[in-house]
């Protein structure tokens, strides 16, 4: 397998996760410096995901007609633009904007390095290279909370958008040398009513219920805005089965194994958006933390999870993604349930040792289900996968950051008082419950499924061979 091409896509990746903790980090202190709320200010995280949801189902598109390798440079140059005017805006309207522009160019660059994945890997090594792909896209959960800390607490927090900038150089110069050249194909013309659809559908629902919990708007705008997604959503969902060559194409449901990855993933994304969002506020905000103490913390689970990376192909191979899958989901349901039990008394080696197997657990159910989704998946359907995948995965992780600041507004908003620690562990308990659900789209696979992905059959074989 050629391990050059999964790192150097890994570099968007790493951007953008570093990108994701730092600010979930920093939050507070930009929020104190821009004069708002810390929950109000999680509209700069909704706005970055508003953009993915809107400009990702184009993205397959854009690469078969403009070619993949073009595309995802061009994505890694907005993206660093975009980080560049975060670190220079002045208000919370320049902050946002500027997210935003930072999600259009993340909105390309991780479907479409998705999708040079696909074309450049055989079934068989898909789960190693899917390892390769997050590892270096890890250490941005890694370094993000304690230099985003760091910088937050002993500078200022502009600078944290700056480190984007000679990774995305780096990214570009290695692209531009190493990347194969996917040839461009024959599409369609774009279905300009199926996007329009498909984004308002994203945008409204992601923004609706995130501007529901945000008190610097009245709930009626939130309540408005989620139905025209509804709407929206509704009739793309008549839109698509009439249309030759839709936006999206959601006929690749009718296949079980990605159906199932696709599902599953998007209900356990919902936690794995709301966690980064309450943990460094509770353990700042709460425990009296500062930024960069809160991010030496959190540092943990990117820790646990790229432990997983090193042994997730023999897992997979020895018990199959169905049983994995399961014990992963159930796993990081219950760890992401005992930080509802954390107080300032408890000893912080408790915190990380549960915040490392809460890593664990969400980085192997990743791997397996980004896996699983693309196993029984066509070279022809991969751009259609890719973009249905992501778009899914980024509307999941924005409706867990406004899932958990709704539970903290109503919480505190029912006690009469600023937020306090038993609203946090509310919040925990009802995100817990989620990533549990996670585990029911599963249970219906067969024991085999995905085999010629995660080679669970060959494993069998092997060990069975010798007594035989």
């Amino acid at each position: 397998m050629n391990r050059i091409v999964p790192l150097i896509l890994a570099v968007a990746l790493f951007m953008e996760q570093m990108d994701s903790t730092v600010i979930s980090t920093a939050l507070p202190a930009i929020a104190t410096d821009l004069g708002v709320g810390p929950i109000t200010l999680k509209l700069a995280l909704t706005s970055y995901m508003v953009a993915l949801a809107v400009f990702i189902p184009i993205s397959g598109w854009m690469a078969d007609r403009f070619g993949a390798k073009t595309i995802f440079r061009l994505a890694i140059l907005v993206f660093m633009v975009g980080s560049i005017f975060c670190a220079v805006s002045s208000s919370v309207v320049e902050f946002v904007m500027a997210r935003f522009l930072q999600g259009m160019g993340g909105a390309m660059m991780t479907p479409v390095g998705r999708l040079v994945l696909l074309r450049t890997t055989q079934k068989k090594d898909l789960v190693s290279a899917m390892a390769l792909l997050t590892i270096p896209a890890l250490v941005g959960p890694l370094t993000g909370p304690p230099v985003g800390g760091f910088i937050t607490t002993y500078f200022t927090w502009h600078w944290i958008f700056l480190i984007n900038v000679p990774v995305g150089v780096i990214g570009i110069w290695l692209a531009t040398i190493h990347l194969p050249e996917i040839e461009k194909r024959e599409t369609p013309p774009l279905d300009t009513t199926g996007f329009l659809l498909i984004s308002l559908a994203a945008a409204g629902t992601v923004f609706g219920l995130s501007v529901v919990s945000l008190p610097a708007l009245p709930p009626a705008v939130g309540i408005a805005t989620t139905a025209v997604g509804v709407i929206c959503g509704a009739l793309y969902l008549r839109h698509q089965k009439i249309h030759p060559a839709p936006i999206l194409a959601l006929s690749l449901f009718r296949n079980q194994a990605f159906r199932a990855a696709i599902t599953s993933g998007t209900l356990f994304r919902i936690a794995t958006g709301a966690v980064p969002f309450l943990m460094p506020l509770m353990l700042q905000l709460a425990f009296g933390m500062t930024p960069f103490q809160s991010g030496l913390t959190t540092f943990a689970g990117a820790l646990g999870a790229l432990t997983v990376k090193f042994v997730a192909k023999r897992l997979f191979a020895a018990t199959g993604f169905r049983t994995t899958l399961i014990g992963a989901s159930v796993a990081g349901a219950a760890t992401t349930a005992v930080n509802g039990f954390f107080t300032e008394a408890t000893p912080q080696v408790m915190i990380i040792l549960f915040l490392f197997a809460s890593g664990l657990a969400r980085s192997m159910f990743f791997t397996g289900t980004n896996a699983l989704s693309y196993s029984e998946i066509e070279d022809r359907e991969a751009s259609q996968a890719t973009s249905i995948s992501s778009v899914l995965q980024q509307v999941s992780l924005a409706l867990g950051v406004a899932f958990a600041a709704f539970v903290l507004e109503a919480s505190s908003y029912l006690s009469g008082s600023h937020l306090q620690l038993a609203d946090f562990h509310l919040a925990f308990y009802l995100v817990a419950a989620v990533s549990l659900a996670a585990l029911l789209p599963l249970l219906s696979l067969p024991a085999n499924a995905g085999s010629g992905v995660s080679g669970h059959r060959r494993y069998q074989r092997t060990v069975e061979a010798p007594g035989e």
